[in-house]
């Protein structure tokens, strides 16, 4: 049996679970608006080990959402999940945030999954999926406009999840499209995901593994006044 910590900290939601095999034995999640992962983090993976009647010393694997998503949220979980692998001596692994989101959705055959979280201005990160979520278009940063997606449009339904649903709603018109602003991503949906990963041996080399931005963190100040 494979007993795997799940931590996604991409967005607002702070989530973590505990899963043996594919099957979540504990969660602990909150989406507050303030980004409070610093101080929730550690506190939630005590909590859901825990919950789950499990040690530190029990755990096979850890494994982290990549991104993209919040520079710093991606950084807090991503941190935490190598200094735990370092200590503990277990392997990384690393799961696509949007592939998670993603998987929150029941497609039909032939139908598309777009997961999209929101960017600045009219820009998301997004990705696409076919039914059985393997990724028909890459990940990438974009600027939502009329003809956005139109090509996966044409014969199908196409499920668009996420926060930046939002922001697609009025600009896209499409009989096709169906929205869905509720999915976040969670640490509920990372089981499946990591334990095939655990599977098929698929880790990251914890000295050097970084999260996927997608987009250069930029600092913004204060002008002066």
């Amino acid at each position: 049996m494979a007993r795997i910590l799940n931590l996604e900290t991409a967005t607002t939601n702070c989530s973590v679970s505990i899963s043996e095999d594919n099957e979540i034995v504990s969660l602990k999640e909150n989406n507050a608006m303030n980004y409070s992962h610093s101080e929730q983090l550690h506190v939630f993976i005590k909590e859901a080990l825990n919950e789950a009647s499990l040690s530190f010393l029990d755990l096979d694997a850890v494994a982290v959402s990549k991104g993209p998503g919040s520079y710093t949220g991606l950084r807090i979980g991503v941190s935490a999940a190598k200094g735990l692998c370092f200590s503990l001596d277990l392997p990384l692994i690393s799961v696509p945030t949007l592939q998670s989101m993603a998987s929150q959705i029941k497609a039909l055959d032939g139908e598309i999954v777009i997961p999209v979280l929101d960017a600045r201005r009219m820009e998301v990160y997004s990705c696409v999926f076919n039914a059985n979520y393997e990724v028909v278009r890459e990940t990438r940063a974009e600027i939502i406009d009329e003809s956005s997606f139109d090509k996966f449009l044409a014969g199908s339904k196409v499920h668009l999840v996420g926060s930046g649903a939002e922001k697609c709603i009025e600009v896209l018109n499409h009989p096709n499209m169906n929205f869905d602003t509720s999915i976040i991503p969670s640490a509920k949906e990372m089981a499946q995901l990591s334990f095939k990963k655990f599977q098929e041996g698929l880790f990251e080399d914890v000295a050097y593994f970084e999260p996927y931005y997608l987009k250069d963190f930029v600092l913004q100040t204060k002008k002066k006044g």
